[in-house]
């Protein structure tokens, strides 16, 4: 008498199958050729093993942001609002704590958590009529957030999302 088979093996994946590692999201805030701001999701997964220390365990490092960068810690009061502004260099925004939000000109919205991470690319969106040009920005709730900015003077914005991979 045979007995079916109830359940099928499973296998381990190789290592060298399995997807690479590491991947960290972000979110890029972007202006399109005709100066619409948009907040798309991205993967940065370009990372190459090295080491901080001859004698040190190896660590992934992704491709550097060069340029001269000014690093600058803010810290908004609880229920800011920041009003429709634009960004005057690519900068790379992190929430240390507290939540804050970002919307675009195409009305995506997106909240940022401690330790999430913002490109924000929008440096020359153009005005459409009455509607606001940029993106409008605060705080969630009735907490401070504190953000930490990494502005690069020299670096040129994008036109299309998910560029720093």
């Amino acid at each position: 008498m045979s007995v079916p088979a109830l359940f099928t093996t499973a296998r381990a994946i190789p290592v060298e199958d399995k997807p690479s590692f590491p991947t960290i999201s972000y979110w890029d805030n972007w202006t399109d050729p005709q100066g619409v701001t948009h907040l798309t999701k991205c993967k940065m997964s370009t990372f190459h093993e090295d080491s901080i220390a001859p004698d040190g365990d190896k660590i992934m490092l992704s491709s550097p942001h060069d340029g001269p960068a000014t690093v600058t810690m803010r810290v908004q009061p609880p229920h800011w609002k920041g009003g429709w502004n634009v960004s005057h260099q690519v900068q790379w925004i992190v929430p240390l704590s507290g939540i804050y939000f970002i919307k675009a000109m195409d009305g995506t919205s997106v909240e940022l958590n401690p330790g999430d991470i913002l490109l924000s690319e929008d440096v020359a969106p153009a005005s459409h009529g009455s509607d606001p040009k940029g993106h409008l920005s605060g705080n969630v709730g009735d907490a401070a957030v504190a953000l930490q900015i990494l502005q690069f003077g020299e670096a040129t914005p994008s036109h299309v999302p998910c560029q720093w991979q």
